[in-house]
């Protein structure tokens, strides 16, 4: 394992991890430049269900490299990072997709399922489409938190299998699910896995008006963690026992061996609710394709560094889209030859 990228120097008022956590979630950032083309498009993943994407494609996008990005949970293709990675990845020429998981962005009418840790089925499902029907053969997946889980379950079944997949890049990612809903649900955390059940709550009671005699609702009221959620929601409903076999069976770390793609894993050692030694397996030590780094300071994707000439403060964001450009040069450069 490697920690500590060189360069990180977090902002002097949010060594805190909490403070770093919380303050991209309260500063508000611009939208996107309106110089960005944008295109809805939605990605039938399973017979019954389709997921919304927000496309930016390049003039002549065959000709440039693909970057889906895929948020957290409780997040959506608007969420801060997922804009501000949009824009400095559409800078450096990159198409991107900004993907929402299943329900999310408004999209509880496109399925009768919620959406859980293992879906990384619909990550293949939008990647082989953009592959088959568009004709994209060089496309990067990245994720953060639940999202990074997800991209990097997706490589590890996918292996080398898949021609049009390069690479793989996972802030923060929950590769051990069990273990960061223990942490998530700890007191010293009660301001994260409160925000995470009201709006888990909310999003199924929505999915109950628009699927009527699906959900149960009366079980809702005496849910207070994430794990109660799981338990009584999401497991069901994603055809696991109970939360404990979801956890076990969703958490990408039982396939980061199988990797075989160019991959990043950039976490933080003091994230609330991402236990920094659930990183340190076998697969992560040995995979000679994943560059796992872990600065002292960060937070859940945080971040925020001191001002930086040429970088505005989210750091993780430019690291992300170096990787992948130098990535992907060294690709087009070994074609090349």
């Amino acid at each position: 394992m490697t920690s500590g990228i060189a360069g990180f120097a977090p902002h002097p008022l949010l060594r805190n991890p909490h403070l770093m956590t919380l303050f991209p979630r309260f500063w508000a950032r611009p939208g996107l430049p309106s110089a960005m083309p944008a295109e809805a498009r939605l990605f039938t993943v399973t017979p019954e269900s389709r997921i919304l994407g927000h496309c930016h494609w390049q003039p002549d996008p065959k000709r440039h490299p693909t970057l889906i990005v895929i948020h957290g949970l409780e997040g959506c293709s608007e969420s801060h990072y997922m804009l501000g990675l949009a824009e400095k990845a559409w800078r450096r020429g990159f198409n991107i997709v900004r993907l929402n998981q299943r329900n999310c962005g408004g999209s509880e009418h496109l399925t009768p399922t919620l959406y859980n840790n293992g879906m990384s089925g619909d990550v293949r499902a939008v990647l082989g489409e953009l592959a088959a029907r568009d004709g994209l053969d060089s496309i990067w997946l990245g994720g953060y938190s639940m999202g990074g889980n997800l991209v990097l379950k997706a490589a590890g079944e996918l292996g080398a299998s898949s021609q049009a997949l390069k690479g793989v890049v996972a802030v923060c990612p929950n590769i051990d699910p069990a273990a960061c809903t223990a942490a998530l649900i700890q007191p010293r955390n009660w301001i994260y896995n409160g925000h995470f059940v009201r709006s888990l709550k909310a999003r199924l009671r929505r999915k109950a008006s628009l699927f009527p005699g699906k959900y149960d609702l009366s079980r809702l009221p005496a849910i207070r963690t994430l794990l109660d959620f799981d338990e009584a929601y999401t497991a069901p409903d994603g055809g696991y026992r109970d939360a404990a076999e979801y956890y076990e069976r969703a958490g990408s770390r039982h396939v980061l061996g199988a990797i075989a793609v160019p991959t990043l894993i950039l976490t933080a050692q003091d994230d609330p609710f991402i236990p920094y030694w659930i990183f340190d397996i076998p697969a992560v030590r040995t995979n000679s394709r994943i560059r796992f780094e872990a600065p002292r300071h960060g937070g859940h994707c945080g971040f925020i560094q001191r001002a930086s000439a040429g970088e505005d403060r989210y750091w993780a964001e430019h690291r992300v889209i170096e990787f992948v450009a130098e990535k992907y040069l060294h690709e087009s450069a070994e074609d090349a030859t």
